[in-house]
């Protein structure tokens, strides 16, 4: 089951929510929606800067959020910008970022960017943009001063031929390369490069970071409903729609083309034989009057200014004849080229359907009112574990996952209810230097004084061995009863066996 997940988390990493919807919805109406239910959750205003992914990089989309006086740091998409000339007011380029070795891989510059408004025809939305360069990574560019190349120039004359059978398509060269550029915008007035860079380049970690080491450990890619419908891709669906149409119209244009492309030739062939067969019968009388001035005893001069005469109109009206037949074989060139574009656009688009069908996933319709009240259970108990971490558990374990936490959250143990504080006896691990850091754990929470809400004290213990007696294999915490005011061992199994083992 292919499901999204849109997760809201502080600056540090902090889950604040998460929800799932399906997997093909986008992030521009996950965003405004996660918002809005934070804010009615928490009862108060989320920050004003909100950091996104590039998904979110829709013009109307961050002019709704600046409307709202939100401030949005993002990335722009490749279908964009064209490179440095997309963007005004480009800085100078300075180190971003260096290697172990000290090597620079990153730089960056300052810059502006305007971004058109479709619902507003000449509007645009002004964006300050810190242009990272990355060194390391290099994609193909098209040199400026280089003239543009056929798609086949780099073929011999027999692999050109791509009008015969059997052709077959071999890899085009190895493009010139530059610099990946990655433009991180924002909606603020004023910036500084780095700091934006270094803004952007923290969230990355940030969130893969807590979706991997709590989130996913903890289930909450899973969905939770009972309700499911197999529905379309609308992502897949709108791109293959979209492939499909224009594979049609290649294979219309093709027809079309090649049809225009026969007539013309079958055109100038005919225009070319009466064009030639005329000049032949004109210039056929043309000498035929010649020999007959000349047998009549005109002087040669006026039979040369004459003969030049008519053979300047005979030229004039085949110049006509010969305009057309060129008109039909430029026609003829242009439908040629024509058919040859859309024969190697067609290849293009059909690789294009097959690697959409090969990535397809099954999309399903879901029920997930169930999947949200899970999902604020599972990250409330994210937040309650890293706090814990931070607060209590030794310096060691400053960057710890779930993973490394979950035995400490796992061990067996003992409650004791007071009057006047509740005592959690914990079972010791079968490692040293665990227990080690469990004693450490339990002293710093004791040094905390920690209350409930009852304004019972919390203290904590290790105790190296319960009384066989009171253990059994299945228990997993120990309460107070209410009513006898006595220890009680909850068990897996039955509580009434628990109260019996203390009897």
């Amino acid at each position: 089951m292919n499901t999204a997940l849109v997760l809201l988390h502080d600056e540090e990493g902090h889950p604040r929510l998460a929800t799932t919807h399906r997997g093909d919805q986008h992030l521009t109406m996950g965003v405004p929606a996660i918002l809005a239910r934070y804010e009615q959750a928490a009862g108060k205003v989320a920050q004003t800067r909100i950091i996104v992914d590039r998904e979110g990089m829709a013009a109307g989309f961050l002019a709704e959020l600046v409307a709202a006086g939100r401030t949005v740091v993002t990335v722009l998409r490749m279908d964009q910008y064209a490179g440095l000339e997309s963007f005004t007011e480009v800085g100078t380029f300075v180190p971003l970022e260096h290697d172990r070795q000290g090597k620079l891989i990153r730089e960056v510059a300052a810059a502006c960017f305007a971004l058109p408004l479709p619902d507003q025809p000449g509007a645009s939305l002004p964006l300050r943009v810190a242009l990272v360069r990355d060194l390391r990574r290099q994609v193909p560019c098209q040199l400026e001063k280089e003239p543009p190349r056929r798609w086949d120039a780099d073929l011999n004359l027999l692999e050109q031929a791509w009008w015969e059978d059997g052709w077959q398509a071999s890899p085009t060269p190895v493009a010139p390369t530059t610099p990946k550029l990655i433009p991180i915008v924002t909606t603020a007035a004023t910036i500084d490069a780095i700091t934006l860079a270094q803004t952007y380049g923290r969230r990355w970690p940030a969130q893969e970071n807590i979706i991997r080491d709590y989130l996913l450990a903890l289930g909450l890619d899973t969905n939770h409903g009972y309700t499911k419908t197999a529905v379309v891709n609308s992502e897949v669906a709108k791109r293959r729609t979209a492939l499909e149409q224009r594979l049609a119209t290649l294979r219309r244009w093709t027809v079309s083309a090649r049809g225009r492309y026969q007539r013309a030739t079958v055109l100038s062939g005919r225009l070319r034989k009466q064009a030639k067969a005329h000049g032949e019968t004109l210039y056929r009388g043309l000498n035929e009057r010649m020999f007959v001035l000349e047998e009549q005893g005109m002087a040669d001069h006026l039979v040369r200014r004459e003969i030049k005469e008519r053979k300047a109109a005979i030229d004039a009206e085949l110049q006509g004849l010969w305009q057309r037949v060129y008109r039909v074989e430029a026609r003829q060139d242009q439908d040629w080229r024509k058919q040859e574009r859309y024969c190697r656009e067609q290849r293009e688009v059909l690789r294009a359907l097959e690697d959409l069908a090969s990535k397809e996933r099954e999309m399903f319709e879901l029920d997930n009112r169930k999947d949200q009240v899970m999902t604020v259970c599972k990250v409330a108990l994210v937040n309650l574990v890293m706090w814990t971490r931070d607060h209590y558990f030794p310096l060691t374990y400053a960057h710890a996952t779930w993973k490394r936490l979950a035995p400490f959250f796992h061990l067996p143990g003992r409650v004791t209810r007071g009057p006047g504080a509740v005592s959690v006896e914990l079972r010791p691990f079968n490692d040293r230097q665990l227990n080690h850091d469990l004693v450490a754990l339990c002293e710093r929470v004791n040094q905390a004084s920690l209350h409930l809400p009852d304004g019972r004290q919390l203290l904590f213990s290790v105790t190296p061995v319960f009384d066989r007696q009171k253990r059994r294999p299945d228990c997993a915490l120990a309460s107070t009863d209410s009513t006898e005011g006595c220890p009680s061992i909850f068990c897996r199994g039955d509580r009434q066996r628990g109260r019996k083992l203390l009897e």
